[in-house]
Protein backbone atom coordinates (compact mmCIF):
# COMPACT_ATOMS: atom_id res chain seq x y z
CA UNK A 1 0.00 0.00 0.00
CA UNK A 2 1.35 3.42 -0.97
CA UNK A 3 1.62 5.88 1.91
CA UNK A 4 -0.70 8.87 1.54
CA UNK A 5 0.90 12.31 1.62
CA UNK A 6 -2.21 13.98 3.01
CA UNK A 7 -1.87 15.55 6.48
CA UNK A 8 -4.61 13.24 7.73
CA UNK A 9 -5.62 9.66 7.05
CA UNK A 10 -9.14 8.35 6.37
CA UNK A 11 -10.78 10.78 8.77
CA UNK A 12 -9.95 11.77 12.29
CA UNK A 13 -10.29 9.46 15.26
CA UNK A 14 -10.43 10.22 18.95
CA UNK A 15 -8.53 6.97 19.56
CA UNK A 16 -5.72 7.34 17.01
CA UNK A 17 -3.26 10.25 16.81
CA UNK A 18 -3.21 12.32 13.61
CA UNK A 19 -0.58 11.04 11.20
CA UNK A 20 2.31 13.22 10.08
CA UNK A 21 4.04 12.53 6.76
CA UNK A 22 6.26 15.61 6.67
CA UNK A 23 3.71 18.03 5.18
CA UNK A 24 1.49 20.62 6.84
CA UNK A 25 3.39 20.59 10.12
CA UNK A 26 1.40 23.50 11.63
CA UNK A 27 -1.87 21.64 11.03
CA UNK A 28 -0.49 18.41 12.54
CA UNK A 29 1.10 20.22 15.51
CA UNK A 30 -2.19 21.83 16.56
CA UNK A 31 -4.12 18.58 16.13
CA UNK A 32 -1.50 16.65 18.12
CA UNK A 33 -1.66 19.07 21.03
CA UNK A 34 -5.45 18.77 21.10
CA UNK A 35 -5.26 14.96 20.83
CA UNK A 36 -2.65 14.61 23.59
CA UNK A 37 -4.42 17.02 25.96
CA UNK A 38 -7.65 15.09 25.43
CA UNK A 39 -5.93 11.98 26.75
CA UNK A 40 -4.23 13.68 29.71
CA UNK A 41 -2.89 17.23 30.12
CA UNK A 42 -0.04 15.70 32.16
CA UNK A 43 1.29 14.06 28.98
CA UNK A 44 1.27 17.40 27.14
CA UNK A 45 3.04 19.01 30.10
CA UNK A 46 5.71 16.29 29.95
CA UNK A 47 6.27 16.95 26.23
CA UNK A 48 6.54 20.72 26.71
CA UNK A 49 8.59 20.75 29.93
CA UNK A 50 10.77 17.66 29.68
CA UNK A 51 11.67 14.78 31.95
CA UNK A 52 10.42 14.70 35.52
CA UNK A 53 12.83 13.11 37.99
CA UNK A 54 11.88 13.11 41.68
CA UNK A 55 14.56 14.48 43.99
CA UNK A 56 15.48 13.84 47.59
CA UNK A 57 17.98 15.37 50.00
CA UNK A 58 21.03 13.32 50.96
CA UNK A 59 23.70 14.94 53.14
CA UNK A 60 22.29 18.41 52.45
CA UNK A 61 22.47 17.85 48.67
CA UNK A 62 19.55 17.39 46.32
CA UNK A 63 19.95 14.16 44.32
CA UNK A 64 17.78 11.99 42.08
CA UNK A 65 15.53 9.78 44.18
CA UNK A 66 16.10 6.03 43.62
CA UNK A 67 13.30 4.40 41.58
CA UNK A 68 12.48 2.02 44.44
CA UNK A 69 11.60 5.02 46.66
CA UNK A 70 9.32 6.81 44.21
CA UNK A 71 5.72 7.34 45.30
CA UNK A 72 2.80 6.23 43.13
CA UNK A 73 2.26 9.88 42.14
CA UNK A 74 5.91 10.25 41.10
CA UNK A 75 5.72 7.06 39.03
CA UNK A 76 2.52 8.30 37.38
CA UNK A 77 4.16 11.63 36.47
CA UNK A 78 7.22 9.84 35.09
CA UNK A 79 4.97 7.58 33.00
CA UNK A 80 3.74 10.64 31.09
CA UNK A 81 7.10 10.78 29.27
CA UNK A 82 6.73 7.22 28.07
CA UNK A 83 3.16 7.91 27.00
CA UNK A 84 4.29 11.04 25.15
CA UNK A 85 7.00 9.16 23.25
CA UNK A 86 4.52 6.44 22.31
CA UNK A 87 1.91 8.89 21.05
CA UNK A 88 4.42 10.92 19.05
CA UNK A 89 6.09 7.92 17.41
CA UNK A 90 2.68 6.35 16.68
CA UNK A 91 1.73 9.42 14.68
CA UNK A 92 4.78 9.57 12.40
CA UNK A 93 5.52 8.20 8.96
CA UNK A 94 8.62 6.03 8.67
CA UNK A 95 10.82 8.94 7.53
CA UNK A 96 9.67 11.16 10.38
CA UNK A 97 9.96 8.29 12.86
CA UNK A 98 13.61 7.71 12.00
CA UNK A 99 14.24 11.45 12.38
CA UNK A 100 13.33 11.20 16.09
CA UNK A 101 13.95 7.54 16.90
CA UNK A 102 17.23 8.24 18.74
CA UNK A 103 15.73 10.96 20.93
CA UNK A 104 15.78 10.15 24.64
CA UNK A 105 12.42 11.65 25.58
CA UNK A 106 9.20 13.12 24.21
CA UNK A 107 10.31 16.75 24.64
CA UNK A 108 13.42 16.10 22.57
CA UNK A 109 11.30 14.41 19.88
CA UNK A 110 8.87 17.34 19.79
CA UNK A 111 11.72 19.86 19.65
CA UNK A 112 13.45 18.01 16.78
CA UNK A 113 10.24 17.94 14.77
CA UNK A 114 9.60 21.61 15.51
CA UNK A 115 13.07 22.79 14.46
CA UNK A 116 13.03 20.54 11.39
CA UNK A 117 9.65 21.74 10.14
CA UNK A 118 9.44 25.29 11.53
CA UNK A 119 13.12 26.21 11.73
CA UNK A 120 15.18 27.84 14.44
CA UNK A 121 13.98 30.92 16.28
CA UNK A 122 15.75 33.10 13.68
CA UNK A 123 14.00 31.31 10.81
CA UNK A 124 10.66 31.60 12.64
CA UNK A 125 11.20 35.33 13.22
CA UNK A 126 12.03 35.85 9.55
CA UNK A 127 8.99 33.83 8.44
CA UNK A 128 6.81 35.70 10.92
CA UNK A 129 8.05 39.09 9.60
CA UNK A 130 7.28 38.04 6.01
CA UNK A 131 3.78 36.86 7.00
CA UNK A 132 3.13 40.08 8.94
CA UNK A 133 4.00 42.06 5.83
CA UNK A 134 1.72 39.83 3.74
CA UNK A 135 -1.04 40.32 6.36
CA UNK A 136 -0.62 44.11 6.41
CA UNK A 137 -0.69 44.32 2.60
CA UNK A 138 -3.55 41.83 2.25
CA UNK A 139 -6.25 42.75 -0.25
CA UNK A 140 -8.68 40.94 -2.46
CA UNK A 141 -7.17 39.97 -5.80
CA UNK A 142 -9.13 40.36 -9.01
CA UNK A 143 -10.93 37.28 -10.31
CA UNK A 144 -10.77 35.61 -6.87
CA UNK A 145 -13.92 34.48 -5.11
CA UNK A 146 -14.76 35.47 -1.54
CA UNK A 147 -14.14 31.86 -0.49
CA UNK A 148 -10.63 31.89 -2.01
CA UNK A 149 -9.82 35.24 -0.38
CA UNK A 150 -11.12 34.07 3.00
CA UNK A 151 -9.10 30.86 2.70
CA UNK A 152 -5.89 32.80 1.91
CA UNK A 153 -6.53 35.26 4.77
CA UNK A 154 -7.20 32.43 7.24
CA UNK A 155 -4.05 30.64 6.09
CA UNK A 156 -1.93 33.76 6.78
CA UNK A 157 -3.53 34.39 10.19
CA UNK A 158 -3.27 30.76 11.29
CA UNK A 159 0.40 30.57 10.32
CA UNK A 160 1.09 33.80 12.18
CA UNK A 161 -0.66 32.48 15.28
CA UNK A 162 1.32 29.24 14.96
CA UNK A 163 4.49 31.34 15.04
CA UNK A 164 3.36 33.16 18.17
CA UNK A 165 1.72 36.30 16.77
CA UNK A 166 -1.15 37.57 18.91
CA UNK A 167 -3.97 39.65 17.48
CA UNK A 168 -6.12 42.19 19.29
CA UNK A 169 -9.75 41.09 19.66
CA UNK A 170 -11.08 44.33 18.13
Amino acid sequence: MVESKLPFAKGASIHRPPMFYGLNYQFWKIRMQIFIESIDKGIWDAIVNGIYTPKCVVENKQVDKPWSEWTDEERRRAQYYCNGKNIITSSLSMDEFFRVSKCKNAKEMWDVLEVTHEGTSEVKRSRKDALIQEYELFKMQKAKSIVEVQKRYTHIVNHLMGLGKEFDKK
